[in-house]
């Protein structure tokens, strides 16, 4: 699993890679950020902070299910990387019409948060891909590709790990905001506009409290909540995207 936590208003931030027995990789990765002099860590010693620390941990079996098992079968059986959670595709399917399919990208769990002052903060938690080689690092814990923060909008990231890192996406959300002064809206529309079909998908809120989830993929399982009360949860393409 890995996992990131960024404070937008601070710039701090937590990441973990390669945890296999902690139940909430996210705490652990908040505990990087608020109690580390660092930003990043990975596999045994991230395994072994998350002991000293006494965070919840479960033997790597509790992880396991037979609905996986059978997944990573048929994965390995079509020689595909597959995104969790999609249904694989078969071997006789050509790898680039493959990708451009595209799939309902539901294997990252994220969250942007804005508060009444307009700070931001950011969360995305994974267990990556399905038949991935291993010591694969996906987008997820990469602040400016996954995940990030400022003072002008909070992103998270779902999709294709290598595309979301080629793009950056999350930081060039950001970025376009700033140098560009394109709304949070216009800027995440861009962002996403210049990754491949079928690879990427952001949750994203600005200071001010604008809310946008655009995806170039089939769907995205998406959700978000006001104070006054307006929430919105969908999982295919619509206007209010």
């Amino acid at each position: 699993m890995e996992a990131c936590i960024m404070d937008g208003k601070t710039m701090k931030c937590g990441a973990v890679s390669g945890v296999s027995t902690v139940v909430n990789a996210i705490s652990l990765a908040r505990l990087v950020m608020d109690k580390t002099p660092h930003i990043y860590l990975a596999f045994d010693g991230a395994e072994a902070f998350a002991r000293e620390q006494g965070l919840e941990t479960v033997e790597m079996s509790h992880f396991i299910t037979p609905e996986n098992i059978e997944r990573l079968k048929q994965a390995q059986e079509a020689d595909r990387v597959q995104l969790d959670y999609t249904q694989p595709i078969p071997k006789e399917v050509p790898k680039e019409a493959a990708v451009a399919d595209g799939d309902s990208q539901i294997g990252t769990v994220g969250c942007v948060a804005v508060d009444s002052e307009g700070s931001l903060a950011t969360a995305t938690s994974t267990g990556g891909i399905v038949n991935k080689m291993v010591g694969r690092i996906g987008d997820t814990p990469i602040i400016g590709a996954g995940t990030y923060a400022n003072h002008l909008c909070a992103i998270s990231a779902t999709g294709r790990g290598e595309a979301i890192i080629r793009g950056t996406i999350a930081r060039d959300v950001a970025a376009v905001m700033e140098f560009k002064g394109l709304s949070l809206k216009e800027a995440a529309a861009y962002v996403i506009d210049q990754v491949p079909r079928g690879n990427a998908g952001l949750i994203a809120v600005s200071s001010t409290g604008e809310v946008t989830m655009p995806f170039n993929t089939t769907g995205m399982f998406r959700a978000c909540a006001t104070e006054d009360g307006y929430s919105e949860i969908a999982i295919w393409d619509s206007p209010t995207k």
